[in-house]
């Protein structure tokens, strides 16, 4: 869902990374399928590229959208920083959705020199981390967090920011829990009650800038616990670099909404009505939800709880 929140609120992002991941507005790419078939064909596994994502008509629906001031105008996707990656040997969504995601943002004027897209590792369907306790690099398996060789994470953001300092060796931050549910509208968003953000020390009196992390599907701390936002890279960077790292949470969900693996939704299952969809839109439930929190993180931290 990086995408399609970086584009909704195109004017609220300097930048984005989409790791396994197509363009925005990727269900909606065929208008003859319901979202839910482009999700999982066109945006997951499309048997080649020619029935898989159409950057031009994501970008075609973004300035339509735009129009009708449903989302941010698309001027602004031009000064992101883009991080794109792909495992080559990820089977889950292929290599050709996540390639898509580049010729979108140079259709939207992007620089060249804004874009970086990996795509020359042989991972599987994960976030990328240098821990040899993790999954293997080629395997795609949970936690999907695999050993590569590297920190994925601080690769990403050391792009979108760039002039960053090396990562802390020892954190010095900490971790905070809160109640992410007075933040969510609408009774189908299938996210937990509990998010998650890493405050540097530096930070605690504010004047940082907010990252937001989001995990994949069956990431979240209701699946594999911290291993997420406590073990993926993040909160090292940040410490040296005065981030605040949040983690919103979404929950899996077999009932209404129907999300069993617990992914952001970006094919409509949060929208209480499906015949009115938002959840490419500002409006929609949990992004509205990720805006407010950032919001709230430009406040004192005193609601913040251990």
């Amino acid at each position: 869902m990086a995408a399609q929140l970086a584009t909704a609120y195109s004017s609220r992002f300097i930048g984005v990374g989409v790791i396994a991941a197509g363009p925005y507005y990727c269900a909606g790419t065929y208008p003859a399928l319901t979202p839910l078939q482009n999700a999982t064909a066109t945006c997951m596994s499309p048997v080649n590229a020619a029935v898989g994502p159409l950057p031009a008509v994501s970008l075609s629906n973004a300035r339509y959208f735009a129009h009708r001031d449903w989302i941010d105008d698309v001027e602004y996707l031009a000064r992101q920083r883009v991080y794109v990656f792909s495992g080559t040997n990820d089977q889950t969504v292929k290599p050709l959705v996540a390639a898509t995601v580049p010729t979108y943002y140079s259709l939207a004027q992007t620089p060249p020199a804004n874009i970086v897209y990996r795509h020359d590792v042989n991972a599987g369907h994960s976030i990328i981390v240098n821990n040899p306790q993790a999954v293997p690099c080629s395997t795609t398996h949970s936690p999907y967090i695999n050993n590569c060789g590297f920190e994925q994470s601080q690769e990403l953001l050391a792009h979108i920011y760039p002039g960053s300092t090396a990562p802390a060796t020892n954190r010095q931050g900490k971790i905070v829990s809160f109640d992410q549910a007075e933040f969510v509208k609408g009774r189908r968003s299938s996210m937990d009650q509990t998010a998650y953000a890493y405050i540097p020390a530096d930070c605690e009196q504010g004047g940082c800038k907010v990252h937001v992390a989001l995990h994949g599907c069956q990431q979240g701390a209701a699946v594999i616990g911290d291993r997420f936002y406590n073990g993926t890279g993040y909160n090292q960077y940040a410490d040296t670099n005065r981030t605040i790292v949040l983690y919103p949470q979404a929950v899996p969900s077999n009932g209404i909404p129907f999300n069993p693996k617990g992914c952001w939704d970006f094919w409509g299952y949060s929208d209480d009505n499906p015949a009115q969809r938002t959840f490419y839109t500002r409006n929609a439930p949990q992004m509205a939800a990720i805006v407010a929190m950032l919001d709230r993180l430009g406040q004192p931290l005193a609601a913040a709880r251990p």
